[in-house]
């Protein structure tokens, strides 16, 4: 093995005499980088920018065991680097988040490739080609640890071939290897362990296929990455579901700033019923739809935070189907405090005010697949078994005493049983269990909904409502349970409902 003899960084001569300026320790400084807060899966992310910049047009996330333990590798098939752009590349802190970018720029801080490495593995290794030339550069924190000195190693090409995935490295393109990886925990190295490293890749690739699905779904006027882990294609998974003719789509709005302009477009997510189950399921994420709805702020396309209103609303049920896209250049890092872990964000106060005077025009749209559904479920409020009662900001569900049903019901009783009678109802409103129902909901709508009609119970049903209005024919019976719950959720039912109910049939 070969050793840089130079450290990467020197304390400067100091000009004033009176200022003595220290370096840092280098061990002190490389574990306090470690622990910016980097996820495993935001950790992949921040690599994938890297190649993504490089114009990569595939990249493959490889992860496997070998005699020191688990390790992690990222391929791509980009531009490569140079000698001289390696050793930059490697240097902690090497660019200025001020400066000027490239607009197709997925870096921020020049920290990324360092920290999201250190942030998960003790030995970083990348090797790239460019122009037939190959380089490579090590960071190994242990070596760093024992000798206190930035030394950054050179490896040879013996020792490079006998690393994971060196010969799956094309002509040209980058592999960066974390090897040493001390910050999963795993139960030995047996199946077990094998399998719990399953499983966490598994939620890498669920966020690589959310961050990126811009890039691997492709777009007008962009080419398509291909995302691929342990062999295996990732797909895209798109939160806004734009391939769906069931997704609404409002008007994009566009706020201009100096730094840049900023795009937002909103989304209404598709009625439970109007998407199949697992479609449906897919859409919610393991998160579920209340905790997904909000803003998605991309940068560059790439996704940065999701699943907040910025603190300009508060998430609902009824809008629990609400998104939008923002897209933001990367010359409003700066003004969207972008980090460096690229995973939060937070609205100018000039985006900020305008994106609060759409939000509700946004949450309106978005209710409207629940409270209005297409068909009406009753013509009116004497149809609807339940109505909604608000009180001084109290609301109470209770059952409608001008229901057809309930209303002849009432009129049959005389004046001592009617009483007894509205105290069961209300008893049966203020015992509903909102609360249980709510969860119910949230969780599976479609267990809910009655999967076939019961035809003997609506007949039975509709002969009140006949008796109650003696000389109706069949015509006129069905268009009247046509506008009563429950008849109305079974709309192609009722012809039969209604000439059984006539004909004495059940």
């Amino acid at each position: 093995m070969v050793i840089d003899s130079g450290r990467l960084e020197e304390a400067a001569t100091a000009a004033d005499p009176e200022v003595e300026e220290l370096p840092p320790r280098a061990s002190a400084m490389i574990e306090a980088m470690r622990d910016i807060g980097y996820s495993l899966e935001s950790a992949v992310a921040d690599i994938i920018d890297n190649s993504i910049t490089a114009r990569a047009s595939a990249v493959d996330v490889r992860f496997g065991w070998h005699d020191t333990g688990a390790w992690i590798g990222i391929i791509d098939d980009g531009e490569g680097m140079s000698p001289s752009v390696l050793r930059e590349a490697m240097r902690p802190g090497t660019r200025n988040p001020l400066e000027s970018r490239s607009k197709d720029d997925l870096g921020r801080f020049g920290l990324g490739l360092k920290t999201a490495s250190f942030s998960q593995c003790r030995r970083l290794t990348v090797l790239t080609r460019h122009n037939g030339i190959e380089s490579a550069a090590r960071w190994d924190l242990d070596y760093v640890a024992e000798t206190d000195k930035w030394t950054l190693q050179r490896p040879v090409g013996g020792e490079l071939a006998l690393m994971p995935c060196f010969s799956e490295l094309g002509p040209q393109g980058t592999l960066v290897m974390w090897e040493n990886i001390d910050r999963l925990e795993f139960d030995g190295r047996d199946e077990r362990g094998h399998q719990q490293l399953n499983e966490q890749m598994a939620v890498v690739r669920e966020h690589v296929a959310r961050i990126f699905h811009r890039f691997i779904g492709g777009e007008r006027g962009y080419a398509k990455l291909a995302m691929r882990l342990n062999m295996a294609e990732v797909p895209p998974f798109d939160p806004f579901n734009e391939k769906s003719a069931a997704t609404q789509l409002l008007q994009e709005e566009r706020v201009v700033t100096k730094a840049g302009d900023v795009r937002l477009q909103a989304y209404v997510l598709p009625h439970h019923s109007k998407v199949t189950q697992a479609e449906y399921q897919r859409l919610a994420g393991t998160e579920g739809y209340l905790r997904n709805q909000g803003f998605y702020v991309y940068r560059n396309r790439r996704l940065i935070v999701w699943g907040t209103w910025f603190r300009l609303a508060a998430q609902e049920e009824l809008t629990k189907l609400a998104r939008v896209k923002v897209d933001i250049p990367n010359t409003q890092d700066a003004s969207w405090a972008i980090d460096v872990r690229k995973s939060r964000a937070r609205p100018p106060a000039a985006v900020r005010a305008r994106m609060k005077q759409i939000v509700e025009r946004i949450r309106s749209s978005a209710k409207r697949p629940y409270t209005h559904r297409g068909t009406p479920v009753s013509a009116g409020p004497t149809a609807a078994v339940w109505q909604r009662r608000v009180f001084n900001d109290a609301v109470r569900y209770e059952v409608n005493h001008e229901h057809p049903l309930v209303a002849d019901l009432r009129a049959d009783l005389d004046n001592d049983t009617r009483p007894r009678l509205d105290a069961v109802l209300r008893m049966v409103g203020e015992a509903f269990p909102a609360a249980i129902f709510f969860s119910d909901y949230a969780t599976n709508p479609r267990a809910l909904e009655p999967a076939t009609c019961d035809v003997g119970a609506l007949v039975t049903l509709a002969r009140l409502i006949a008796a109650a209005n003696p000389g109706i024919d069949q015509r006129g019976l069905t268009d009247l349970l046509r506008d009563i719950e429950p008849f109305a959720a079974w709309p192609k039912e009722l012809d039969k409902v209604a000439r059984d109910a006539l004909h004495g049939r059940t």
